[in-house]
């Protein structure tokens, strides 16, 4: 027989059976026999290990109701099937393939079966062609009949459950694209947002991007700045031209800035972690990014 559920697949599918509602675990196995038409059961060893190992890592959780654990989904345990969102999806296809392949050994085996039974009926009609029918081959036409009764059944309710296997999976993936565009939507928003406040203040973007391309002095004295301003002005296209050169444009001005502003902090945080931070460099890094968002500050507004 065919495996029902590949590695780590069952788990998968008992949190979303938790997700459904709390359950307690023959409630489970219950389940999982009618989404299978009964052409699968699981046993209680192998789905309460399966429990409590989904508790031991905090994505489920059980109450004791009439001396019966109901095991119900925490908040991990939904992040985890969102995230697996595309993989149930495929989980339900799969079990649909794992229904067909079931329904269709059934098949076989009855018609094997069923062919076996022939074969012995037509040996002893050979050997008795002339004795009236009696009750042994009234018997085994109706174990005959019932027998394919038995198979035409399966195999309808195998057709049943793949069908609404394949159903469920469609409108997993609709609702796992829904998420996706939902969330591209919602970055966009924020995105847009901040660009606006950039825009009116000059803010925290232009103080970033400053720092790193301009190069600017910490603050002390007037001449000091002004030197460090003038001299960014004329670094600022041979640095621009060199850092972050493999980013390359878009297209769009406000991702392409996006994204340089993403490599400027990741790689002001690489260079904090891999070598320490002091106060005083912090100190020394907010007069850096002042001086810097001033520059920009003015660049932004002059574009505009």
């Amino acid at each position: 027989m065919p495996p029902v559920f590949a590695h780590g697949r069952l788990r998968l599918y008992l949190l979303k059976l938790l997700d459904e509602a709390p359950r307690h675990g023959y409630e489970v196995i219950r389940l999982l026999e009618e989404r299978f038409q009964g052409l699968y059961a699981p046993s209680a060893g192998t789905v309460y290990p399966r429990l409590a190992k989904l508790e031991a890592e905090g994505l489920v959780t059980h109450a004791t109701e009439g001396g019966r654990k109901v095991y119900s989904i925490t908040d991990a345990g939904r992040a985890e099937l969102a995230d697996r969102g595309g993989e149930l999806a495929d989980l339900e296809v799969e079990i649909r393939d794992s229904v067909t392949e079931l329904a269709a050994e059934i098949r076989d085996d009855v018609r094997g079966a069923a062919g076996d039974l022939r074969r012995e009926m037509r040996a002893a009609a050979s050997a008795s062609a002339t004795r009236v029918e009696d009750e042994s081959w009234k018997a085994a036409k109706e174990d005959l009949r019932k027998a394919r009764q038995e198979w035409k059944e399966q195999a309808r309710r195998a057709k049943d459950e793949s069908r609404r296997a394949r159903e469920e999976a469609q409108q997993a993936r609709r609702q796992a694209k829904e998420a996706q565009e939902r969330a591209r939507e919602e970055v966009q928003r924020i995105a847009g947002q901040l660009q606006e406040q950039f825009a009116r203040s000059g803010g925290v973007l232009g103080s970033l991007a400053g720092a790193w391309l301009g190069g600017a002095p910490a603050a002390g004295s007037a001449d000091a700045s002004a030197d460090a301003s003038a001299a960014g002005a004329d670094g600022d296209a041979g640095r621009a031209s060199q850092w972050a050169a493999d980013l390359a444009a878009t297209g769009d001005p406000a991702r392409d800035l996006d994204r340089l502003l993403d490599r400027f902090r990741d790689e002001v945080r690489d260079a904090a972690r891999d070598r320490g931070v002091t106060s005083a460099q912090v100190a020394e890094a907010r007069r850096h990014l002042e001086a810097a968002c001033g520059r920009l500050g003015t660049t932004f507004g002059a574009g505009s």
